[in-house]
């Protein structure tokens, strides 16, 4: 059997021998540690046999190429046991360590808190994430901090109790078997059964962090709101007011950037809250309480007292126009969450389209009798493209996403079926927001129009129509991306225009239905107000009511769709069966 030496590859001072002569090692075994620089260097063995002759002690200073022993080669036996490094045990000692306290993020080490959120119905932080992100695509920053909490607390009570103090960061893919590109996004979940899912001294820092690198690399951002607010026991560190703080304004500077999505369940008040109300688009549960304050908020300013569900409920928020989309459970807000940011991502590949015969008997024959506007929608883009956004505010005004051959674009459309389908100032603030979301993430807006104008009278005014009014046609002469006009039936003075995005020349195209109708104001009344001297001076009843019913079919003569494209005021009219193709032609090269 031969016989090799083991030669120094370095100069240092022998620090520990991890052998005996006589025992059997291992190839890749440490033998010894050289301490040279304050930096410990293991010498393994190169070969498996037996140790002789070991030729230095501990603390003996060694030059580059001394032999420091000798190896009999040979296969070791299996009764022989092998010594462990110091160095060796520290490691798998750190490794294990990290993997304890990582442990104590897993739900499944979290039975209690865990089973808390099963008897409710709800979704655990970690759960939600990992509906909301692809397979495997999640890594999470600051997953190991702690409240700042320990001049009162122990680690080990923090560490187990109050795991990424409260709040998941990190990111992920979402969509990426559908989108080839734009698929990173990050998140931010509040964990409810962490401290009520409030906002500590730490997940600030966390969640500055995130934004930080959204805004860096251009990245959505998705928010679990759930929780309570700001938390009075870190006192760690030591602070009066907190205003200071910049979590607020620098999530808020998102806006336009980046989408930002809000998912809400259960609880969510006061700093949750304005997080919620600073993103883009807020999706709830129908067990969400959502409010700028709690209960012991409410009661410390002496309004009175309240249960939680009493303040801020799902009927009241999607009523006044605060929730976006209101889902059933969590699980439909992450699939509505998806849906919303893929019209952001792109262009999908599969689609496919209704018959585009049904458009053709959609608006009836009678004038006058309203039309299921939703209808119209679902039959004239892709199958199962939709997203209407704030369906119970602002019910006149219809604002939505859809595709068409695969492509995103946002729909602004009257309802005929509330107020006529008149632009109330609520319509028109719903409208103008939407514009102006399409026109941050580069969205072209098909309008489908049909409306007698702009909501006039005293009640009207009240809701500060003038002002929200010219905000539509504000966001109107804003706007970058293809806008197209689909008259449908009505399209009456400045209401038709401001849904034109300004006028029939502002828009891409401006086309019409058969049975569109245009003018100035209201036909019926431009002609009482036109033609006021002629019917007075017709003293007969009946003959006046003739008078009155001949001006006005000379009106709706000279208002039809037909005549309106004779005078080249709108670029076509079309069979609805063709608006596709129009859209089409307009969006093909974005």
């Amino acid at each position: 059997m031969s016989q090799k030496s083991i030669i120094s590859s370095i100069p240092g001072v022998v620090s520990q021998i991890l052998i005996a002569e006589g025992s059997h090692v291992t190839k890749g075994q440490e033998l010894l540690i050289l301490e040279a620089m304050k930096m410990e260097n293991a010498i393994v063995a190169s070969f498996t046999g037996v140790v002789k002759n070991i030729q230095v002690l501990q603390g003996h200073v060694v030059n580059k190429g001394d032999t420091l022993l000798t190896i009999v080669e040979g296969q070791a036996q299996e009764e022989d046991v092998k010594l462990e490094s110091e160095a060796e045990q520290s490691g798998i000692n750190r490794l294990t360590e990290l993997r304890e306290r990582k442990g104590f993020l897993e739900d499944a080490n979290r039975p209690k808190a865990v089973g808390k959120r099963d008897k409710k119905g709800q979704n655990t932080a970690r759960k939600n994430i990992e509906l909301l992100v692809d397979e495997d695509s999640f890594i999470e920053y600051g997953g190991l901090v702690v409240a700042a909490q320990r001049s009162r607390r122990s680690e080990q009570d923090l560490i187990e109790n109050t795991p990424a103090d409260g709040l998941i960061t990190g990111r992920g893919d979402i969509n990426g078997s559908e989108f080839e590109s734009k698929t990173s996004c990050l998140v931010m979940a509040y964990d409810y059964t962490v401290l009520a899912g409030t906002q500590g001294t730490m997940n600030h820092v966390k969640m500055d962090r995130v934004i930080a690198v959204a805004k860096e690399q251009k990245l959505p951002v998705v928010l679990f709101a759930e929780g309570g607010g700001g938390r009075p026991g870190d006192v760690d560190v030591q602070t009066i007011a907190g205003l200071y703080i910049g979590t607020f304004v620098e999530y808020a500077s998102l806006r336009g950037l980046v989408p930002t999505i809000a998912i809400v369940e259960g609880y969510c008040f006061a700093g949750n809250a304005a997080l919620a109300g600073s993103s883009d688009v807020i999706i709830a549960t129908k067990s969400v309480s959502l409010g700028m304050g709690g209960p012991a908020m409410i009661e410390g300013g002496g309004i009175g007292k309240f249960h939680p569900k009493e303040v801020g409920p799902a009927d009241i928020q999607t009523a006044n126009g605060v929730i976006d989309i209101l889902c059933e459970n969590e699980n439909d807000a992450i699939i509505a969450a998806k849906k919303y940011l893929g019209y952001w991502q792109g262009n999908l590949e599969s689609w496919s389209a209704p018959d585009q015969v049904i458009l053709q008997d959609i608006i009836p024959n009678n004038r006058k009798r309203t039309f299921d506007i939703r209808a119209l929608i679902l039959s004239l883009f892709d199958k199962d493209s939709t997203l209407e956004l704030k369906p119970n505010y602002a019910r006149g005004m219809i604002t939505c996403f859809a595709r068409i051959e695969g492509k995103p674009v946002g729909i602004i459309a009257n309802d005929s079926s509330v107020d006529a389908g008149a632009i109330t100032a609520a319509n028109a603030s719903k409208a103008a927001a939407f514009i102006d979301k399409c026109n941050d993430y580069n969205i072209p807006i098909v309008s489908l129009i049909d409306t007698p104008g702009i909501m006039v009278g005293p009640e009207a005014e009240k809701e500060g129509t003038v002002r929200k009014a010219g905000e539509l046609f504000v966001s109107g002469a804003k706007f970058k991306q293809p806008f197209m006009s689909v008259v449908l039936r009505r399209a009456y003075g400045l209401g038709a225009m401001a849904m034109m995005g300004g006028g029939t020349r502002k828009s891409v195209f401006t086309i019409s239905w058969p049975t569109g109708e245009f003018g100035a104001m209201g036909l019926e009344g431009a002609v009482k107000l036109g033609f006021r001297k002629e019917m007075e001076a017709i003293s007969d009843p009946d003959e006046r009511e003739q008078y009155y019913d001949k001006m006005v079919e000379q009106a709706y003569e000279r208002g039809k769709a037909l005549s309106m494209a004779t005078m080249y005021e709108i670029d076509d009219v079309i069979e609805p069966k063709a608006t596709r193709s129009w859209i089409l032609q307009a969006i093909k090269d974005i």
